[in-house]
């Protein structure tokens, strides 16, 4: 059995790795030193906010694999919250004994933690529909929040940074995990998060079964060819009505953002998203965007 382990766990920290990239140690130590307190005096996580005319809904910002409500959206939140939105954030998906690098729980059990959150978003915003930025599982696990309890009924818009939405191969290597024996068993047991995200698992086989989307939910998927994470790239997007789906670099031809970049500092993918959070007052998003 020690032999085993000892040849199991490289891979699996090889795959937290992989499929977590959307927070480092530096992330974590900046995220240990924003209390709760200073994203309300920012407007960011402030349950007084009330929803104005021109940005009726509340929008809710889902962290990617190993990210949290701060860290991964230490860019993008204030961006929107600049621009006049009631901005929210959750944590999900956390281990015992793992603080800060959440989302390795089972996929479903962190919908349901997002269902729970979002009710208490529109209960205290006073709206009957929000809106979901998701980056990388947010984006996917979103889905299944919308498709098996009761999102799609609560949600106006969907924004997928990045999204896993028919899982990853990782560039082969989870095709690997045959050869380490007890590898998918221990990937299972101890972070099923990362388990779910990977192509074919069970959650993904039923979230698209039937379909990608869900009428009255508006979608769209940014995505960038430069993606080390979801590969190929191409699997993060969705196919059914009311679907947008866009790669960066057909934005803005010189963006090198990877995986991480496009949700955490990437002010073309930003602009992007707000454009698909009010389409109505869309403008062309370019290099320039910020």
């Amino acid at each position: 059995m020690k032999l085993r382990w000892s040849r199991t766990l490289p891979l699996l920290s090889a795959l937290a790795l992989a499929l977590g990239v959307t927070a480092t140690p530096a992330a974590a130590e900046e995220a240990s030193r924003h209390s709760s307190s200073s994203a309300v005096s920012s407007g960011w996580n402030n349950y007084s906010c009330k929803p104005s005319a021109a940005h009726p809904r509340p929008v809710i910002l889902v962290h990617g694999t190993l990210g949290n409500s701060i860290d991964n959206w230490l860019g993008l939140a204030p961006y929107l919250v600049a621009r006049g939105y009631c901005v929210f954030s959750l944590d999900y998906g956390q281990l015992p004994g793992v603080p800060f690098f959440h989302g390795l729980g089972a996929v479903d059990a962190s919908a349901r933690q997002l269902a729970a959150y979002v009710d208490r978003v529109l209960a205290a915003t006073g709206t009957r529909k929000a809106d979901l930025v998701g980056h990388s599982q947010g984006g996917m696990m979103s889905r299944v929040y919308l498709k098996f309890h009761g999102g799609a009924d609560k949600v106006n818009t969907l924004v997928g940074l990045a999204p896993d939405n028919h899982g990853t191969d990782l560039n082969g290597l989870t095709r690997l995990l045959d050869h380490f024996p007890g590898a998918e068993k221990y990937l299972h047991e101890l972070t099923p998060g990362l388990a779910d995200q990977i192509a074919g698992s069970d959650i993904l086989n039923r979230l698209n079964e039937g379909g990608d989307t869900l009428p009255g939910v508006h979608y769209t998927v940014i995505a960038t060819k430069y993606d080390e994470v979801v590969t190929p790239y191409r699997s993060a997007f969705l196919d059914g009505p009311d679907v947008r789906n866009v790669v960066l670099q057909d934005l803005c031809a010189i963006d090198l953002s990877e995986h991480v970049a496009i949700g955490l500092i990437d002010r073309v993918a930003f602009h992007e998203t707000a454009n698909a959070l009010d389409p109505a007052h869309a403008t062309a998003t370019t290099c320039l965007s910020g």
